[in-house]
């Protein structure tokens, strides 16, 4: 392969060590695709769905509300579709019904004549459901990416890569993804443009973009350049992205939180009618529709963070940030909560668990979101005794209980935290690719490294560290100020580096400090000019500081302002903080945080 060193060792990062594995992971395409009937179960569901197809069963689809599942489910009925089969679709409504199959559902759909049922994204842990559909004389095709549990459900046929002893080779397909695959082996070659969908639901799924599904989603992206959906051309449009550059950025930030909204704060079917409609004008009509939705969701999270915020201020009076947080609020919307959760996560670095209560019955539904040192499953496993419901992963859960239990669960989640974490745990780390010099990165290694995307999950974008680059110029951009932009050098070379909705660093740097910095490498094009510029992530300024506020008019304001900025952001206390003043400012000192540092009184003679 004939690549540049630098691409060469973020390969290597990736875990892309030999010519073959750099070929396949730079130009992998469909023909590179695993054969879907390695896949335990294919054979069986195919057979069957071909056998219901043929004879004019009615199959129903049964989804979820996420965007992997409205992706999931929009397959299947372009799937449907494309055979001529009979069929309807199921999505339950995330707050009055919840998470996977539920009898009153197939019951309905016993009544609509449903002789066939085939779950996307959904399914694997329906024991109880299944057993139901089967009185029912109804059978049951799960297709789902989700953990197994130890007791399967009696389905006619399950396909999931992770169930024990199938052979398939790629673990990590999303729903859609694994969707994807029994069409692949009812149809041999599905049409191309099934990508885009496929591409969707496994980026929003946050499922990594490697083997299969980095194949999947490059094709998606590059099919969605020109989209013959009318509603993804029309999602793309609300969202702001242009069609000829869509990204797997654009995807996760821009498309994904629209088709999320409506199960958040609606029903997904508005999602799916969407993604599957084929008339431009009720394409317009959704999009602007989940945009709404979306800005709406965005409102209520905003409330639901200023609200859970200032609920922990008030239990942290004298006492430090907990182990875990655990926040709970009558009305909160618990679509939500899981976004809430990541919010208060970012700000203090704890494992969160945010919960709605509902103040008729008292039960609360919540979202937990963790760190790299705690398994919050397995946090929540140890005081399964307080809740009625929970399940999820090492990083992210969900689960139930009374509002009468939430002390003993928060206080057993805390006394298990405390055993396993450590105050290690407590600081935040940014994996980078390694240290560079400007030297290293021209325009054209920049360029280069557009082929390792699409990034994502276990694909990030490159962050790099450049070391002792002294500051040249800092500023602030925007109406209010409120972004940074700053010019580096090292050596003979120059960057700009720039952070968004961090102009308030600008006040805490001096124009000629010596700086570390880590960031992500973009190209800034304007007016046909192309330079190199760093989306700043992180800075470390070596050397102790000196913050000179003899000059401000409120200088303990001032300070205590600066406190507040650097404490969340940069991970220190409050004891490595000093402040220095003239003995006659001591009457005028106000009781605030800044009580909590160390004062150092100097006498001027």
């Amino acid at each position: 392969m004939s690549v540049s060193p630098m691409l060469g060792a973020l390969l290597v990062n990736r875990g892309v060590v030999t010519p073959s594995e750099g070929k396949a992971f730079l130009h992998g395409g469909l023909e590179d695709l695993y054969d879907p009937f390695l896949l335990l179960g294919m054979k069986e569901a195919v057979l069957r769905i071909q056998q219901a197809v043929e004879s004019g069963e009615h199959i129903l689809i049964y989804g979820d509300y996420d965007a992997d599942g409205v992706s999931s489910t929009s397959l299947m009925i372009q799937f449907m579709r494309y055979m001529g089969a009979s069929y309807d679709i199921y999505i339950p409504h995330r707050s009055n019904e919840g998470y996977g199959l539920h009898n009153h559902a197939l019951d309905w759909a016993h009544q609509q004549g449903v002789s066939l049922v085939i779950t996307v994204d959904t399914g694997i842990s329906a024991v109880e459901q299944i057993a139901h559909a089967n009185s029912l004389g109804m059978e049951v095709i799960v297709t789902d990416h989700h953990e197994p549990p130890a007791i399967l459900p009696e389905a006619y046929a399950i396909i999931n890569p992770k169930q024990p002893g199938c052979p398939y080779p790629f673990k990590g397909l999303a729903g859609v993804g694994v969707a994807y695959k029994l069409t692949q082996a009812m149809l041999g070659e599905p049409p191309i443009e099934w990508t885009e969908i496929v591409a969707i639901g496994t980026i929003a799924d946050l499922m990594p973009l490697t083997d299969e599904n980095r194949i999947l989603v490059r094709k998606g992206l590059e099919c969605m350049q020109s989209s013959s959906f009318v509603g993804i051309r029309s999602l793309m449009e609300v969202s702001g992205i242009t069609m000829s550059k869509v990204t797997s950025t654009n995807v996760a930030f821009g498309m994904a939180p629209r088709i999320n909204a409506s199960g958040r704060l609606d029903h997904a079917g508005s999602a799916v009618a969407l993604l599957t409609t084929d008339d431009p004008d009720e394409a317009q009509r959704l999009s602007h529709a989940l945009d709404d939705l979306n800005k709406k969701r965005q409102q209520v999270v905003e409330h639901i963070v200023e609200d859970a915020l200032t609920q922990l201020q008030d239990k942290m009076k004298g006492r430090d940030v907990p182990h875990v947080i655990v926040l709970a609020g009558i009305g909160w919307n618990v679509g939500v909560v899981g976004i809430v959760a990541s919010k208060i996560l970012e700000r203090y670095y704890r494992p969160v668990i945010i919960l709605g209560i509902d103040e008729a019955t008292g039960m609360c539904k919540g979202s937990a979101r963790s760190i790299p040192g705690l398994d919050i499953y397995e946090a929540l496993n140890s005081c399964s005794h307080a809740m009625d419901h929970f399940g999820g992963h090492p990083a992210a859960a969900g689960m139930s209980l009374h509002r009468d239990n939430l002390v003993a669960f928060e206080n057993g989640l805390n006394e298990h935290a405390a055993q396993v974490l450590s105050a290690q745990d407590f600081v935040p780390e940014t994996p980078s690719d390694g240290e560079w010099s400007f030297a290293d990165v021209p325009l054209s290694t920049i360029d280069e490294m557009s082929m390792l995307a699409p990034f994502g999950m276990s694909n990030p974008v490159p962050k790099f560290i450049f070391r002792n680059v002294k500051l040249l110029e800092t500023r602030k951009m925007g109406r209010e100020g409120n972004h940074l932009k700053l010019v580096l050098q090292q050596g003979s070379y120059k960057l700009e580096a720039v952070a968004f909705g961090r102009g308030d660093v600008a006040d805490m740097l001096t124009e000629g400090d010596m700086l570390d910095v880590l960031g992500e490498l973009s190209v800034n094009e304007w007016n046909g000019s192309r330079k190199p510029q760093l989306m700043l992530q992180d800075l470390s300024v070596p050397k102790p500081q000196v913050l000179d506020l003899r000059g401000a008019r409120e200088p303990w304001q001032e300070a205590e302002r600066l406190y507040q900025v650097l404490v969340p952001h940069m991970g220190f206390s409050a004891s490595q903080m000093a402040v220095v003043f003239h003995p006659d400012a001591a009457p005028e000192l106000p009781i605030t945080h800044l009580n909590d540092s160390t004062l150092w009184y100097m006498i001027i003679i």
